[in-house]
């Protein structure tokens, strides 16, 4: 029971640290003044929603960690730890160094990864696979909201 809660306590962390790159790079005036889309989620929705996608991530990744031990399982953590370095990589990338075809290079990367990640957790864990649908679905409008933005901000 103990080793369980500790899992989910790093697993916790371990999303936390890549949500700190969100909270380090955030939206700011540069962002304010760029041309988007009349579909752009309000502000506000934002934190809501990687507030809770980060908690399924956190959570299906702990299920992936507490099945057994086997090569796809150690595969399975492997990508989902590659997706989450070019989740806190996007960040840094759109609102950090204001590269947004950068940042949109990254997401295409991060929604292959995320695809990969649902994969392989089906084959160790269908619930671990279906808490990270909806962030896959978050990021697929993530990108086109890059996408649209990188094409209504071209100098």
């Amino acid at each position: 029971m103990l080793g369980s809660l500790l899992a989910l306590l790093v697993s916790l962390l371990l999303v936390g640290a890549a949500a700190a790159t969100g909270a380090r790079f955030r939206p700011d005036g540069w962002y304010r003044t760029l041309r988007k889309p009349r579909w752009t989620p309000p502000d506000l929705a934002f934190p809501i929603a990687w507030g809770i996608l980060y908690l399924l991530m956190a959570i299906a990744a702990w299920r992936i960690y507490m099945a057994d031990d086997s090569p796809l399982r150690s595969a399975s953590l492997a990508v989902y730890g590659a997706q989450l370095l070019a989740n806190a990589a996007w960040s840094w990338l759109f609102f950090g160094r204001k590269q947004i075809g950068a940042a949109l290079a990254d997401i295409v990367l991060l929604i292959g990864l995320i695809t990969v990640t649902i994969g392989l957790f089906a084959q160790v864990s269908t619930l671990a696979a279906w808490l990270m649908v909806p962030y896959w679905l978050w990021v697929a409008l993530a990108l086109a909201l890059n996408a649209t933005i990188l094409r209504l901000n071209r100098a």
